[in-house]
């Protein structure tokens, strides 16, 4: 059976221009995504939204997962401040398989985002849940939470970004996509 470490933001100090936090928000995307991933045949653990960053790589090392997703909403650099739009999805720079795994979120969120020209995919080195997790892995900005069309888009779209997000992973897995 395949696996994923599934891994929704534990930072709820990053507020969302429209209310809640990222924490929250990401957390509804995770439960939006479980019953699509185990409907199609595949285990899922997820992080516990106490734990550290540290501590969420240890787990997943722990594990003989086929993926790890974290899931994110991003935010502007000050000077920018509610300017910046659209999903990013980070792989780590010499992963080829993670490399194929932001390929495919990226190319399926550009079905469901209203301007598919902003979703990019982006190599790394620098983000931790990438450069040490042994499983191939992807880190999601699904959009700007300090940006008021992102910030609106991710909270009335939980069910669908679920979808697609989970879609994405079975596509990765290769195993077929099947609704609860």
């Amino acid at each position: 059976m395949p696996s994923i470490y599934l891994s929704p933001s534990v930072q709820e100090f990053n507020p969302y221009i429209t209310g809640g936090n990222e924490e929250y928000y990401m957390n509804l995307v995770a439960d939006a995504m479980i019953p699509y991933l185990r409907a199609s045949g595949i285990s899922v653990t997820r992080n516990n939204p106490g734990d550290s960053l540290a501590q969420v790589i240890n787990q997943s090392n722990a594990g003989n997962y086929d993926l790890h997703l974290a899931l994110h909403s991003n935010s502007s650099p000050e000077n920018l401040a509610g300017q910046l739009m659209g999903p990013d999805v980070y792989y780590y720079t010499y992963s080829s398989e993670g490399k194929r795994l932001a390929e495919i979120i990226a190319n399926n969120l550009k079905v469901i985002y209203p301007n598919p020209n902003l979703v990019t995919t982006l190599p790394t080195t620098t983000l931790a849940e990438l450069r040490r997790t042994k499983a191939p892995s992807a880190l999601v900005e699904i959009a700007y939470h300090d940006n008021y069309s992102d910030a609106n888009w991710i909270t009335n779209n939980i069910p669908q970004i679920g979808y697609n997000l989970a879609l994405s992973v079975t596509e990765f897995l290769g195993v077929p996509f099947v609704e609860p």
